[in-house]
């Protein structure tokens, strides 16, 4: 089973006249994250970016010089997806904005029913909330302390984390449940298997050449982009 989790980042609230302007994913194969990730950054044509949304994302215009339209990365995108699940916080909004760029490109929308919204499954399963992407880090104990400012990416990456949760935990989503004879025919609660810690971490997946084309990606957005900011405090927590 495949999941994608995204986020987008626009150039304000009105998906019939804003527009996408960036673009995070990342994939989940039997609620596990398999490592791979789309992310881009789209040039919003002839659109402004909103003051306010701006404020929220910290891209600006300039951020986009020289960044593909939509129409140059929606093929990819897509192939990206392919089959699977979209999954996303305030999901009507992400997808709203999607449609109204693949319907300019005169491409179908997604079908709704392949569209899993957290939010709503986080209302059903918390109706007290509060049910922001922030707020269900706070009550699973994900560490969300990078989110300075919204980002398609690691919101992506947080918002995995959160679904991992919101249906079940890791545990419940590597099936390592274990049944006896008398569970079964009782009904009682079962009992989960216990997850020893690894004698060593393993080692990044992280190629050198991964690693210097983040590099230089990270070099044309500007000293005030959020990723500038991550790598800098990376480097502070990185054993010398």
């Amino acid at each position: 089973m495949r999941e994608i989790i995204f986020d987008t980042e626009t150039t304000g609230l009105d998906a019939r006249e804003d527009r996408v302007i960036e673009i995070g994913a990342v994939e989940l194969v039997n609620r596990f994250p398999s490592g791979r990730v789309f992310h881009v950054y789209i040039h919003p044509e002839s659109r402004a970016i909103h003051p306010e949304a701006q404020a929220v994302h910290g891209i600006s215009l300039a951020d986009l010089e020289g960044k593909p339209v939509f129409s140059e990365i929606a093929e990819e995108f897509l192939a990206f997806v392919g089959d699977g699940k979209l999954v996303a916080h305030n999901a009507g909004f992400d997808m709203g904005f999607i449609n109204h760029e693949l319907a300019r490109l005169k491409i179908d929308a997604v079908d709704p029913d392949r569209v899993i919204d957290t939010l709503a499954i986080a209302r059903r399963k918390h109706p007290m909330g509060p049910n922001s992407l922030d707020a269900l880090c706070r009550r699973y104990g994900i560490d969300n302390s990078r989110r300075t400012k919204h980002g398609a990416l690691l919101d992506s990456e947080l918002l995995a984390e959160v679904y991992i949760e919101l249906v079940g935990g890791k545990q419940a989503a590597l099936g390592l449940e274990v049944r006896s004879a008398d569970t079964e025919e009782t009904g009682r609660d079962i009992d989960m298997i216990a997850i020893r810690p690894r004698a060593r971490v393993l080692p990044s997946r992280l190629t050198d050449k991964a690693r210097a084309a983040h590099a230089k990606m990270v070099e044309t957005l500007g000293e005030n982009a959020i990723w500038t900011r991550i790598d800098i405090q990376q480097e502070k927590n990185t054993p010398g």
